[in-house]
């Protein structure tokens, strides 16, 4: 069995929270990790992937021009301000406020905020706690001559691909827009759940 399948089948193992031996050791090493990434800050450049097998699945390669960070997300819903007249309290509407976008997207916005000279390949969940998530997020610098030499990644150095995440190109925003395969030898899925919601208008 290869590294990287290894590492795939203990985080299936922690999904899914088996309870055998062989698996207590990573659970002592994800305490840890938590304690240690609840002191740092909300984005994180880090050096290495956590989950290279998810890593990979994006392009993820050890070589020049590719960078990872780490976003944490808190947890639960949004809240609004109290209105302090014109309403009676059934319509108040200040607690359990979901967001459209899921956790993981908002977390590649804020990377690509932060990084925006960057593109993003991809996302994937690393841990989570009762408050918070962490999400890892794989990105090249399209500007890098390693990158532009690659045959399989030039097409990032494109004008009309910048800010993928924030146009919803990321395999995570195109889930969110409704617009994931169906499955085997079908096309995306069509009309996206929006253009579903005003149809049936």
């Amino acid at each position: 069995m290869a590294y990287q399948k290894y590492v795939k089948e203990l985080y299936h193992s922690i999904g899914k929270k088996i309870k055998e031996p062989e698996y207590a050791p990573l659970r002592a090493i994800m305490q840890e990790r938590k304690t240690a990434w609840r002191k740092g800050g909300p984005i994180v450049r880090v050096e290495h992937p956590t989950r290279i097998d998810r890593a990979r699945e994006y392009g993820f390669k050890a070589k020049q021009g590719f960078v990872v960070a780490r976003a944490r997300m808190r947890k639960g819903s949004f809240h609004r301000v109290r209105p302090k007249r014109g309403r009676r309290p059934k319509r108040m509407g200040v607690n359990k406020i979901t967001s459209e976008k899921s956790n993981q997207r908002i977390a590649e916005e804020r990377v690509q905020k932060k990084f925006p000279n960057l593109q993003i390949l991809g996302s994937y969940w690393v841990m989570e706690d009762g408050q918070n998530k962490w999400f890892e997020v794989v990105m090249v610098d399209p500007s890098h001559p390693v990158i532009q030499n690659d045959p399989n990644l030039k097409w990032t150095a494109q004008p009309n691909k910048n800010k993928r995440a924030l146009m919803g190109l990321t395999p995570e925003g195109i889930r969110g827009r409704g617009l994931r395969n169906k499955g085997k030898g079908s096309e995306k899925q069509r009309p996206s759940i929006k253009a579903h919601q005003r149809k049936g208008k």
